[in-house]
């Protein structure tokens, strides 16, 4: 039996896992116990490629459960399984970290919250785009309160990956597979969370994909903040990040970020003329954190299991970014401005996580 108080089971081995393995390699109270795939030759591969000799491979999350006596799993899996794959782990008495997004639907989705919360153990999401040192610098200067009470946020996502495979075909591309890693970011910079949405979505002529290349939603945030989303996934030229670029306005003050390392920001530096000048606004220094990505979001989970408070994606809180995603499809395609109350349902008394 390993003494490692942290044994994992990783379901789904295909390439995202290689993510987890590589970020979890540097915690050492974790040991990985079992490898689950619906394609064992898969989950094999995956073993002898990070040396994981001794380590359980199989096909069914529940008899490995069984057989390894694992405590934590790690959800690789694609979105429309991560509803059976949660509720198997809590019913084993797990706690489940898993990737984005928390839910294929919003019907899942509090399915699995209310399971979690009837369990005790701790399920969060993968949002890892918190856990970059330069959104933590952005953040920390629009919460200074040196722009300002913030009134506006924008998000600019243009990019043109040629996947091939699912997700070329599939419906609402952008906002369903991505735009939830900029509504996360979203919410985390403003420390609001979304009321209500107006989207229009489209397939922009020349797309490689099916359905909804691109879109644009405009939110109501909690705080009085209106966040506005621009994207597309085929858009070849002057790309942004894949973190977006931003702007954050307030009362006192505009900042930009581009998603990568350059950050400016400008306040008011009189009040007599008409296009009023300007003076730079001092920034906050950058500060590394202890584990980026993958691994931050994983060192804030296993810190919960020590007795630390719960990490910042835990389900009760990401709910809200899932919300966004589906109140915008939702709005896109009944032309229609959207309450979050209307997705999130019997969890619309869920308590507002401000950070």
């Amino acid at each position: 039996m390993n003494e490692k108080p942290f044994r994992v089971v990783l379901v789904g081995c295909g390439g995202i896992s290689r993510t987890w393995l590589r970020a979890t390699a540097v915690f050492p109270d974790l040991a990985y116990v079992g490898l689950v795939d619906l394609d064992v030759a898969q989950a094999e591969r995956l073993r002898a490629e990070f040396g994981l000799e001794g380590v359980a491979v199989g096909t069914n999350l529940a008899d490995m459960l069984r057989q390894t006596n694992a405590n934590i799993v790690f959800d690789c899996t694609v979105p429309e399984a991560h509803a059976a794959v949660t509720q198997t782990a809590l019913a084993h008495g797990c706690h489940v970290l898993g990737e984005k997004p928390l839910a294929d639907t919003m019907a899942n989705a509090q399915a699995m919250v209310a399971a979690a919360q009837a369990s005790g153990q701790l399920y969060a999401v993968i949002q890892n785009r918190r856990y970059l040192d330069d959104i933590v610098r952005f953040r920390a200067l629009v919460q200074s309160g040196e722009l300002g009470q913030l009134t506006t946020l924008n998000a600019d996502f243009y990019l043109g990956p040629h996947f091939g495979g699912f997700r070329e075909a599939m419906d609402h591309v952008l906002l369903l597979d991505m735009a939830i890693h900029t509504f996360d970011q979203a919410r985390y910079i403003s420390g609001a969370n979304p009321v209500a949405v107006y989207c229009h979505e489209w397939n922009p002529a020349g797309s490689w994909y099916a359905h909804g290349a691109a879109a644009v939603a405009i939110f109501e945030m909690s705080n009085g903040v209106i966040f506005t989303y621009r994207g597309s996934w085929c858009a070849e030229g002057l790309n942004t990040s894949w973190e977006c670029d931003w702007r954050a306005v307030g009362t006192g003050g505009t900042a930009v970020w581009d998603g990568g390392s350059t950050l400016h920001a400008e306040k008011p530096a009189g009040r007599d003329s008409f296009i009023r000048p300007v003076q730079p606004i001092a920034l906050p220094p950058l500060q590394k954190l202890p584990h980026s990505g993958h691994a931050g979001v994983i060192a804030d989970f296993l810190a919960a299991l020590h007795g630390e408070p719960a990490p910042q994606t835990t389900c009760t809180d990401n709910i809200y970014s899932l919300a966004m995603v589906h109140a915008a499809i939702e709005s896109a395609k009944n032309g229609r401005r959207v309450l979050i109350e209307e997705v999130i349902g019997q969890h619309n008394s869920l308590p507002i996580t401000v950070y």
